[in-house]
């Protein structure tokens, strides 16, 4: 036990050094630290993920709450209004064209059958909320395209998660309605956001009151926890209400409720310093846990599954950056946030949880896309921090001018 919490204070202080060396070199601290948690599990066997019982994915679930939730009381209401049409071309566009390589790749090169080689696509169409979200902080991209990429991740995860399970429907019962699938994607979206934002006017509306009591700091993020699981048992997705629960609170006056006098800004602040900084370390232990955990999960098949995973993320990587050139065709965009968008294309947690499913309900290739899944999670992380690492280079930033069609304007990108 007490090897246990030395290597947890140590492990903390670790991340505190790569997050300064993050700001200094641009290698990202959530690739290292999911290369010390390869080191302690798959490499050395020293830890498992069996030896964190249960509580390894609720607290890997937690860490992905949370991030959300502070991520979207950072995002401003207006330039949100002015990136739902980008963030809906990008999302859908980039997942259906993941989707369609991934599956291609299963069926050419893994032998999968159509079926299986679907269900590997899909869990493997979105990017990371858990790894997109830090990285676009730490690398302070403009307004607009950071609320693009923070609102894609959690879309996509929303779109992967119907996916799988329709698939899965299709497996068991014989088919799926597309109504109903299509119902389905938009009940997780729209009703998750109504209940983030009602559960957000409710939490104002209380809050003052709750201050009054001793020890609250923590209360909101209680809160949060409450309308994520609400929200997961009425069948909706839970990240997304987390969202828009933290857009409301520090919005709200953008939403015109502070005509409600108990909502007016003399009355109430929902956010002092105080909650922010709070808030702000939580995500840092929180994703520090998160990391290295899922690099303690990570399981390595064979060569093929490896060479098979590289091929997959390039071709991805090398998509996204074709379909960036289309939708940041605005001069407002600079080379700078066209070649980091190109390059947000992680997978993650959801990919991560969803890829056991097709093995536990039988699917011939089950442990396959398992394997492949996590292959290409290690893999996409790794090139997307590979990438950010390489940007400052004069060679990588001709490169992305050239393919991005953006001007290389050394002062624009600094």
């Amino acid at each position: 036990m007490s090897i246990t919490i030395l290597a947890i204070g140590l492990m903390v202080f670790f991340a505190h050094f790569l997050s300064v060396q993050f700001r200094k070199t641009n290698i990202p601290d959530v690739l290292v630290l999911m290369l010390l948690g390869i080191l302690l599990g798959p490499l050395l066997g020293i830890v498992t993920p069996q030896d964190f019982g249960k509580i390894g994915s609720v607290i890997a679930t937690i860490a992905l709450v949370v991030i959300l939730f502070e991520s979207g009381t950072s995002l401003n209401l207006g330039v949100l209004g002015k990136s739902l049409a980008t963030t809906g071309m990008l999302s859908l566009v980039c997942f259906a064209l993941t989707t369609v390589i991934v599956a291609s790749a299963g069926v050419a090169a893994l032998d999968l059958d159509l079926l299986p080689a679907a269900l590997l696509g899909v869990t493997l169409g979105g990017t990371s909320s858990a790894v997109v979200i830090p990285m676009v902080e730490a690398l302070r991209l403009s307004e607009k395209p950071a609320t693009v990429l923070v609102l894609e991740s959690a879309l996509t995860d929303v779109l992967c998660i119907v996916g799988v399970f329709a698939l899965l429907q299709v497996y068991t019962q014989g088919g799926v309605e597309p109504g109903r699938l299509v119902g389905g994607v938009l009940a997780a979206l729209i009703f998750a956001a109504i209940i983030g934002v009602l559960g957000g006017i409710g939490w104002l509306l209380v809050l003052g009151k709750v201050r009054d009591f001793p020890n609250t700091i923590s209360s909101t993020l209680a809160y949060v926890f409450i309308v994520y699981g609400v929200t997961e048992q009425l069948g909706f997705s839970g990240a997304i209400a987390a969202l828009a629960l933290g857009i409301t609170m520090t919005n709200f006056e953008q939403f015109g409720l502070n005509r409600i006098q108990s909502l007016s800004s003399k009355s109430i602040e929902p956010l002092n310093e105080m909650d922010r900084v709070f808030y702000r370390e939580s995500v840092f232990l929180l994703k520090t846990y998160f990391f290295v955990y899922l690099g303690i999960s990570i399981h390595f098949g064979a060569a093929q599954l490896a060479f098979v995973a590289v091929a997959m993320t390039v071709l991805v990587f090398v998509m996204r950056t074709g379909l960036t050139r289309v939708v940041y065709r605005n001069p407002a965009y600079t080379l700078r946030d066209s070649a980091i968008t190109s390059m947000m294309a992680p997978k993650g947690l959801a990919a991560a949880v969803l890829a056991g499913l097709p093995l536990q309900y039988g699917v011939v290739g089950g442990e396959i896309i398992r394997d492949t899944t996590y292959m290409v999670v290690l893999v996409s992380i790794s090139l997307c921090a590979l990438l950010v690492a390489a940007y400052p280079l004069p060679g990588v930033r001709k490169f992305y001018a050239r393919a991005l069609g953006k001007p290389l304007a050394e002062t624009a990108d600094h």
